[in-house]
């Protein structure tokens, strides 16, 4: 048994991480819904799993792969960066990664 103090030391706040984390990212991965409890309420947001981490992927970013699967179908990998802070200050960049062919 632990006490209020050590927990609290202890304790670290539920994190989801951002896809823009990741090194690279396959377009065959699994995407998951979740939801969660915000200040206006409950919100959903999408996940990709990786080494039983969950990264939020957010909807820009699909938005900007749509775009580039017309152009380019046969898209393996990307990365995403991020760049600025807060919900209206932050901007997404997605990078098709280049694959050799098979």
């Amino acid at each position: 048994m632990t006490s209020i103090k050590e927990d609290a030391q202890a304790y670290e706040p539920k994190h989801t991480k951002n896809i823009s984390e990741l090194e690279k990212i396959d377009v065959n991965m699994d995407i998951e819904d979740r939801e969660g409890n915000g200040k206006d309420g409950v919100f959903k947001y999408k996940v990709v799993v990786v080494d039983d981490e969950e990264y939020r992927v957010p909807g820009v970013v699909l938005g900007d792969l749509k775009a580039i699967f017309e152009q380019k179908p046969e898209l393996k990998q990307f990365k995403v960066t991020r760049t600025g802070e807060g919900k209206a200050g932050t901007r997404y960049t997605v990078i098709p990664l280049w694959s050799p062919p098979s």
